[in-house]
Protein backbone atom coordinates (compact mmCIF):
# COMPACT_ATOMS: atom_id res chain seq x y z
CA UNK A 1 0.00 0.00 0.00
CA UNK A 2 1.07 3.59 -0.55
CA UNK A 3 0.17 4.52 3.03
CA UNK A 4 0.39 2.91 6.45
CA UNK A 5 -2.84 1.68 8.04
CA UNK A 6 -4.22 3.65 10.96
CA UNK A 7 -6.35 2.46 13.85
CA UNK A 8 -8.30 3.81 16.77
CA UNK A 9 -8.86 2.43 20.24
CA UNK A 10 -11.84 2.45 22.57
CA UNK A 11 -10.78 1.75 26.15
CA UNK A 12 -7.16 1.26 27.16
CA UNK A 13 -6.94 4.38 29.31
CA UNK A 14 -4.40 5.27 32.02
CA UNK A 15 -3.29 2.16 33.89
CA UNK A 16 -4.96 -0.27 31.47
CA UNK A 17 -3.02 -3.50 31.04
CA UNK A 18 -4.88 -4.86 28.03
CA UNK A 19 -5.03 -1.62 26.05
CA UNK A 20 -1.29 -1.14 26.33
CA UNK A 21 -0.74 -4.79 25.36
CA UNK A 22 -2.76 -4.38 22.16
CA UNK A 23 -0.85 -1.22 21.23
CA UNK A 24 2.48 -2.96 21.79
CA UNK A 25 1.40 -6.05 19.85
CA UNK A 26 0.37 -3.98 16.82
CA UNK A 27 3.66 -2.09 16.96
CA UNK A 28 5.70 -5.31 16.69
CA UNK A 29 5.32 -5.31 12.91
CA UNK A 30 4.63 -1.58 12.48
CA UNK A 31 1.55 -2.69 10.58
CA UNK A 32 -0.62 0.19 11.74
CA UNK A 33 -0.35 3.52 13.54
CA UNK A 34 -2.61 4.69 16.37
CA UNK A 35 -4.43 7.78 15.12
CA UNK A 36 -7.58 8.20 17.23
CA UNK A 37 -9.10 7.10 20.49
CA UNK A 38 -11.66 7.31 23.23
CA UNK A 39 -9.66 5.83 26.07
CA UNK A 40 -11.91 6.48 29.06
CA UNK A 41 -15.48 7.34 30.01
CA UNK A 42 -13.95 10.35 31.77
CA UNK A 43 -13.18 12.98 29.07
CA UNK A 44 -10.20 14.39 30.95
CA UNK A 45 -8.59 10.97 31.26
CA UNK A 46 -9.25 10.19 27.62
CA UNK A 47 -7.67 13.46 26.51
CA UNK A 48 -4.68 12.95 28.79
CA UNK A 49 -4.08 9.44 27.45
CA UNK A 50 -4.41 10.61 23.86
CA UNK A 51 -1.87 13.38 24.42
CA UNK A 52 0.52 10.90 26.08
CA UNK A 53 0.23 8.68 23.01
CA UNK A 54 0.92 11.57 20.65
CA UNK A 55 -2.52 11.92 19.06
CA UNK A 56 -3.88 15.08 17.50
CA UNK A 57 -6.21 16.82 20.00
CA UNK A 58 -9.19 16.73 17.62
CA UNK A 59 -8.91 12.93 17.40
CA UNK A 60 -9.08 12.40 21.17
CA UNK A 61 -12.82 11.84 21.54
CA UNK A 62 -15.13 12.17 24.54
CA UNK A 63 -17.28 9.15 23.61
CA UNK A 64 -17.18 6.25 21.20
CA UNK A 65 -20.26 7.28 19.21
CA UNK A 66 -18.70 10.64 18.39
CA UNK A 67 -15.50 8.85 17.43
CA UNK A 68 -17.22 6.32 15.14
CA UNK A 69 -19.23 8.99 13.32
CA UNK A 70 -16.30 11.39 12.93
CA UNK A 71 -13.76 8.79 11.83
CA UNK A 72 -16.24 7.22 9.43
CA UNK A 73 -16.64 10.56 7.64
CA UNK A 74 -12.97 11.63 7.56
CA UNK A 75 -11.09 11.15 4.32
CA UNK A 76 -8.14 9.99 6.43
CA UNK A 77 -10.30 8.11 8.94
CA UNK A 78 -9.05 5.05 10.79
CA UNK A 79 -8.95 1.74 8.95
CA UNK A 80 -9.97 -0.30 11.99
CA UNK A 81 -10.84 0.09 15.65
CA UNK A 82 -9.62 -1.92 18.64
CA UNK A 83 -12.19 -2.40 21.42
CA UNK A 84 -10.70 -3.14 24.85
CA UNK A 85 -13.51 -2.36 27.29
CA UNK A 86 -15.54 -4.43 29.81
CA UNK A 87 -17.70 -7.18 28.28
CA UNK A 88 -21.08 -5.49 28.64
CA UNK A 89 -20.01 -2.58 26.41
CA UNK A 90 -18.64 -4.61 23.47
CA UNK A 91 -21.89 -4.91 21.55
CA UNK A 92 -22.83 -1.22 21.39
CA UNK A 93 -19.29 -0.07 20.65
CA UNK A 94 -18.63 -2.63 17.91
CA UNK A 95 -22.02 -1.95 16.36
CA UNK A 96 -21.33 1.79 16.18
CA UNK A 97 -18.08 1.29 14.28
CA UNK A 98 -19.49 -1.35 11.95
CA UNK A 99 -22.34 1.02 11.07
CA UNK A 100 -19.71 3.68 10.32
CA UNK A 101 -18.01 1.30 7.87
CA UNK A 102 -14.95 0.58 10.01
CA UNK A 103 -13.29 -2.83 10.50
CA UNK A 104 -13.27 -4.10 14.11
CA UNK A 105 -10.94 -5.98 16.43
CA UNK A 106 -12.57 -6.75 19.78
CA UNK A 107 -11.34 -8.40 22.94
CA UNK A 108 -13.16 -11.55 23.98
CA UNK A 109 -15.84 -12.44 24.90
CA UNK A 110 -17.58 -10.86 21.93
CA UNK A 111 -20.78 -9.92 23.77
CA UNK A 112 -22.94 -10.90 26.75
CA UNK A 113 -25.55 -12.88 24.81
CA UNK A 114 -25.79 -14.71 21.50
CA UNK A 115 -28.44 -12.37 20.02
CA UNK A 116 -25.99 -9.48 20.29
CA UNK A 117 -23.11 -11.57 18.95
CA UNK A 118 -25.13 -12.81 15.99
CA UNK A 119 -26.29 -9.29 15.17
CA UNK A 120 -22.67 -8.12 15.04
CA UNK A 121 -21.78 -11.04 12.78
CA UNK A 122 -24.67 -10.26 10.43
CA UNK A 123 -23.84 -6.55 10.35
CA UNK A 124 -20.18 -7.21 9.53
CA UNK A 125 -21.22 -9.54 6.70
CA UNK A 126 -23.72 -7.06 5.29
CA UNK A 127 -21.15 -4.26 5.36
CA UNK A 128 -18.36 -6.43 3.98
CA UNK A 129 -16.19 -5.63 7.00
CA UNK A 130 -13.54 -7.70 8.77
CA UNK A 131 -14.04 -8.55 12.44
CA UNK A 132 -11.41 -10.17 14.66
CA UNK A 133 -11.97 -11.43 18.20
CA UNK A 134 -8.64 -11.53 20.03
CA UNK A 135 -8.30 -15.02 21.44
CA UNK A 136 -4.63 -14.24 21.86
CA UNK A 137 -3.25 -17.69 22.64
CA UNK A 138 -4.15 -19.00 19.21
CA UNK A 139 -1.56 -16.67 17.74
CA UNK A 140 1.26 -18.84 19.09
CA UNK A 141 3.29 -20.57 16.40
CA UNK A 142 2.94 -23.86 18.26
CA UNK A 143 -0.87 -23.58 18.41
CA UNK A 144 -0.95 -23.08 14.66
CA UNK A 145 1.44 -26.02 14.22
CA UNK A 146 -0.86 -28.29 16.24
CA UNK A 147 -3.74 -27.24 14.00
CA UNK A 148 -1.69 -28.27 10.95
CA UNK A 149 -0.65 -31.61 12.49
CA UNK A 150 -4.22 -32.58 13.33
CA UNK A 151 -5.52 -31.48 9.93
CA UNK A 152 -2.87 -33.70 8.33
CA UNK A 153 -4.07 -36.69 10.37
CA UNK A 154 -0.89 -37.08 12.43
CA UNK A 155 -2.73 -38.39 15.51
CA UNK A 156 -5.63 -40.00 13.68
CA UNK A 157 -9.23 -39.54 14.75
CA UNK A 158 -9.59 -37.46 17.89
CA UNK A 159 -11.18 -39.41 20.71
CA UNK A 160 -11.06 -37.06 23.68
CA UNK A 161 -9.66 -33.65 24.68
CA UNK A 162 -8.77 -32.54 28.21
CA UNK A 163 -8.44 -28.75 28.42
CA UNK A 164 -8.06 -26.39 31.35
CA UNK A 165 -7.33 -22.80 32.26
CA UNK A 166 -6.83 -22.28 35.99
CA UNK A 167 -5.69 -19.02 37.58
CA UNK A 168 -5.16 -18.21 41.25
CA UNK A 169 -5.39 -14.42 41.42
CA UNK A 170 -8.93 -14.20 42.85
CA UNK A 171 -8.62 -16.83 45.61
CA UNK A 172 -8.84 -14.34 48.52
CA UNK A 173 -12.32 -13.23 49.56
CA UNK A 174 -10.83 -9.96 50.82
CA UNK A 175 -9.11 -9.16 47.52
CA UNK A 176 -11.11 -8.34 44.38
CA UNK A 177 -8.07 -8.16 42.10
CA UNK A 178 -7.97 -4.39 41.71
CA UNK A 179 -9.56 -2.66 38.73
CA UNK A 180 -9.11 -5.69 36.44
CA UNK A 181 -10.81 -8.06 38.87
CA UNK A 182 -13.54 -5.74 40.10
CA UNK A 183 -15.27 -5.33 36.74
CA UNK A 184 -14.97 -9.04 35.94
CA UNK A 185 -16.76 -9.88 39.20
CA UNK A 186 -19.48 -7.30 38.59
CA UNK A 187 -22.57 -8.61 36.72
CA UNK A 188 -23.32 -5.11 35.42
CA UNK A 189 -20.00 -5.02 33.56
CA UNK A 190 -19.15 -8.69 32.98
CA UNK A 191 -22.59 -10.07 32.19
CA UNK A 192 -23.97 -13.34 33.54
CA UNK A 193 -20.58 -15.03 33.88
CA UNK A 194 -17.11 -14.23 35.13
CA UNK A 195 -14.71 -17.17 34.99
CA UNK A 196 -16.41 -18.94 32.09
CA UNK A 197 -16.45 -15.78 29.97
CA UNK A 198 -12.93 -14.71 30.88
CA UNK A 199 -11.16 -18.08 30.84
CA UNK A 200 -13.64 -20.71 29.67
CA UNK A 201 -14.10 -19.06 26.28
CA UNK A 202 -10.33 -19.33 25.77
CA UNK A 203 -10.56 -23.05 26.49
CA UNK A 204 -13.43 -23.54 24.04
CA UNK A 205 -11.67 -21.54 21.33
CA UNK A 206 -8.31 -23.27 21.84
CA UNK A 207 -9.84 -26.71 21.37
CA UNK A 208 -11.93 -25.60 18.39
CA UNK A 209 -8.99 -23.90 16.68
CA UNK A 210 -6.48 -26.69 17.19
CA UNK A 211 -8.75 -29.65 16.49
CA UNK A 212 -11.51 -28.29 14.25
CA UNK A 213 -14.04 -30.01 16.53
CA UNK A 214 -17.47 -28.44 16.99
CA UNK A 215 -19.26 -28.68 20.33
CA UNK A 216 -22.54 -30.62 20.10
CA UNK A 217 -23.68 -30.48 23.71
CA UNK A 218 -22.42 -29.70 27.22
CA UNK A 219 -23.07 -30.65 30.82
CA UNK A 220 -21.89 -27.88 33.11
CA UNK A 221 -21.29 -27.38 36.83
CA UNK A 222 -20.60 -23.70 37.47
CA UNK A 223 -19.72 -22.80 41.06
CA UNK A 224 -19.45 -19.60 43.09
CA UNK A 225 -16.92 -20.65 45.72
CA UNK A 226 -15.05 -17.67 47.16
CA UNK A 227 -17.23 -15.88 49.75
CA UNK A 228 -18.65 -12.58 48.49
CA UNK A 229 -18.53 -13.40 44.80
CA UNK A 230 -21.68 -13.05 42.70
CA UNK A 231 -20.52 -14.77 39.53
CA UNK A 232 -18.89 -18.12 38.80
CA UNK A 233 -15.26 -18.61 39.78
CA UNK A 234 -14.91 -22.34 39.01
CA UNK A 235 -16.39 -24.18 36.01
CA UNK A 236 -16.27 -27.88 35.11
CA UNK A 237 -17.77 -28.75 31.73
CA UNK A 238 -18.32 -32.16 30.14
CA UNK A 239 -18.31 -31.78 26.36
CA UNK A 240 -19.55 -33.96 23.52
CA UNK A 241 -18.38 -32.97 20.03
CA UNK A 242 -19.96 -33.62 16.67
CA UNK A 243 -18.57 -36.90 15.38
CA UNK A 244 -18.44 -38.54 18.80
CA UNK A 245 -15.31 -37.17 20.47
CA UNK A 246 -15.64 -36.14 24.11
CA UNK A 247 -13.88 -33.73 26.41
CA UNK A 248 -13.58 -32.07 29.79
CA UNK A 249 -13.05 -28.31 30.15
CA UNK A 250 -12.06 -26.75 33.49
CA UNK A 251 -11.50 -23.12 34.37
CA UNK A 252 -10.91 -21.57 37.79
CA UNK A 253 -9.83 -18.30 39.38
CA UNK A 254 -8.88 -19.57 42.84
CA UNK A 255 -6.32 -22.24 41.93
CA UNK A 256 -3.42 -20.98 44.05
CA UNK A 257 -0.12 -21.39 42.24
CA UNK A 258 -1.61 -21.08 38.76
CA UNK A 259 -1.07 -17.99 36.65
CA UNK A 260 -2.31 -18.33 33.06
CA UNK A 261 -2.21 -22.09 32.96
CA UNK A 262 -4.06 -22.84 29.72
CA UNK A 263 -3.29 -26.46 28.89
CA UNK A 264 -4.65 -28.73 26.14
CA UNK A 265 -4.23 -32.51 25.88
CA UNK A 266 -5.51 -34.06 22.66
CA UNK A 267 -5.82 -37.86 22.43
CA UNK A 268 -6.31 -39.49 19.04
CA UNK A 269 -6.48 -43.00 17.58
CA UNK A 270 -2.82 -42.81 16.46
CA UNK A 271 -1.20 -40.46 18.94
CA UNK A 272 -1.36 -37.65 21.48
CA UNK A 273 -0.48 -33.95 21.45
CA UNK A 274 0.24 -31.98 24.63
CA UNK A 275 0.46 -28.16 24.80
CA UNK A 276 0.96 -25.74 27.71
CA UNK A 277 0.67 -22.03 26.94
CA UNK A 278 3.10 -21.00 29.70
CA UNK A 279 5.72 -22.94 27.75
CA UNK A 280 4.59 -22.00 24.22
CA UNK A 281 7.93 -22.66 22.59
CA UNK A 282 7.27 -26.38 22.27
CA UNK A 283 4.70 -29.14 21.91
CA UNK A 284 4.89 -32.83 22.82
CA UNK A 285 3.89 -35.37 20.17
CA UNK A 286 3.51 -39.00 21.26
CA UNK A 287 2.96 -41.63 18.61
CA UNK A 288 1.66 -45.21 18.85
CA UNK A 289 5.08 -46.57 19.79
CA UNK A 290 4.96 -44.52 23.01
CA UNK A 291 7.98 -42.39 22.13
CA UNK A 292 7.43 -38.78 23.19
CA UNK A 293 8.92 -36.22 20.83
CA UNK A 294 9.39 -32.59 21.83
CA UNK A 295 9.15 -30.22 18.88
CA UNK A 296 10.32 -26.64 19.40
CA UNK A 297 9.39 -23.45 17.62
CA UNK A 298 12.15 -22.21 15.36
CA UNK A 299 13.11 -25.58 13.88
CA UNK A 300 12.41 -27.09 10.47
CA UNK A 301 9.87 -29.62 11.74
CA UNK A 302 7.30 -26.85 12.20
CA UNK A 303 5.02 -26.46 9.18
CA UNK A 304 5.67 -23.40 6.98
CA UNK A 305 2.18 -21.96 7.55
CA UNK A 306 2.90 -21.87 11.29
CA UNK A 307 6.62 -21.12 11.15
CA UNK A 308 6.13 -17.93 9.13
CA UNK A 309 4.83 -16.21 12.27
CA UNK A 310 8.06 -16.76 14.17
CA UNK A 311 10.12 -13.61 14.67
CA UNK A 312 13.21 -14.94 16.44
CA UNK A 313 15.57 -17.91 16.06
CA UNK A 314 15.08 -20.95 18.30
CA UNK A 315 16.19 -20.33 21.87
CA UNK A 316 15.11 -16.68 21.79
CA UNK A 317 11.81 -17.05 23.60
CA UNK A 318 8.62 -15.73 22.06
CA UNK A 319 5.49 -15.38 24.14
CA UNK A 320 2.06 -13.89 24.67
CA UNK A 321 2.76 -10.46 23.17
CA UNK A 322 4.13 -12.03 20.00
CA UNK A 323 1.07 -14.29 19.82
CA UNK A 324 -1.22 -11.26 19.87
CA UNK A 325 1.04 -9.59 17.32
CA UNK A 326 0.60 -12.60 15.04
CA UNK A 327 -3.17 -12.18 15.11
CA UNK A 328 -2.79 -8.53 14.16
CA UNK A 329 -0.29 -9.45 11.47
CA UNK A 330 -2.92 -11.53 9.69
CA UNK A 331 -5.73 -9.08 10.43
CA UNK A 332 -3.92 -6.01 9.08
CA UNK A 333 -2.84 -7.89 5.96
CA UNK A 334 -6.49 -8.73 5.36
CA UNK A 335 -7.52 -5.10 5.94
CA UNK A 336 -4.91 -4.00 3.39
CA UNK A 337 -6.17 -6.59 0.91
CA UNK A 338 -9.75 -5.38 1.44
CA UNK A 339 -8.75 -1.83 0.60
CA UNK A 340 -6.74 -2.97 -2.42
CA UNK A 341 -9.55 -5.20 -3.69
CA UNK A 342 -7.43 -8.37 -3.49
CA UNK A 343 -8.97 -9.96 -0.38
CA UNK A 344 -10.03 -13.61 -0.35
CA UNK A 345 -11.40 -15.59 2.61
CA UNK A 346 -8.47 -18.02 2.61
CA UNK A 347 -6.17 -15.20 3.76
CA UNK A 348 -7.82 -15.12 7.17
CA UNK A 349 -5.66 -16.66 9.91
CA UNK A 350 -7.14 -15.07 13.02
CA UNK A 351 -10.23 -15.73 15.20
CA UNK A 352 -13.20 -14.25 13.35
CA UNK A 353 -16.53 -12.94 14.59
CA UNK A 354 -17.90 -16.45 13.96
CA UNK A 355 -15.51 -17.79 16.61
CA UNK A 356 -16.77 -15.09 18.95
CA UNK A 357 -20.38 -16.10 18.31
CA UNK A 358 -19.56 -19.75 18.98
CA UNK A 359 -17.96 -18.77 22.28
CA UNK A 360 -21.11 -17.00 23.44
CA UNK A 361 -23.33 -19.92 22.39
CA UNK A 362 -21.07 -22.20 24.42
CA UNK A 363 -21.39 -19.93 27.47
CA UNK A 364 -25.17 -19.79 27.17
CA UNK A 365 -25.48 -23.56 26.86
CA UNK A 366 -23.31 -23.99 29.97
CA UNK A 367 -25.47 -21.52 31.89
CA UNK A 368 -28.63 -23.35 30.87
CA UNK A 369 -27.14 -26.70 31.83
CA UNK A 370 -26.09 -25.42 35.24
CA UNK A 371 -29.40 -23.69 35.94
CA UNK A 372 -31.35 -26.86 35.06
CA UNK A 373 -29.41 -28.94 37.55
CA UNK A 374 -26.38 -30.00 35.51
CA UNK A 375 -28.04 -31.68 32.54
CA UNK A 376 -26.94 -32.11 28.92
CA UNK A 377 -27.80 -29.09 26.74
CA UNK A 378 -27.37 -28.76 22.96
CA UNK A 379 -25.14 -25.89 21.81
Amino acid sequence: MSRRLTYGMVGGGPGSFIGDAHRRAISLDSSARLAAGCFSRTPEKSKSQGEALGLEPERCYTNYREMAQAEGKREDGIDFVVVVTPNATHYEICKAFLEAGIHVACDKPLATDSAQAEELQKLAQEKGLLFMVTYTYMGHVTAKYIRDLIKAGEIGQIRTVMAEYPQGWLYNENDWGGKQGEWRCDPAQSGRVNCLGDLGTHVENAVATMTGLKVKRVLAKMDVVVPGRKLDDNDQILVEYEGGATGVNWSSQFAIGCDNSLRVRIYGSKGTILWFQENPEEITLIREDGIARTIKRGYGAVTPDAAKYGRLPAGHTEGWLEAMGNLYDSFTQCVEAKEEGTFTEDRIDYPTVAAGVQGIRYVEACLESNEKGNVWVEV
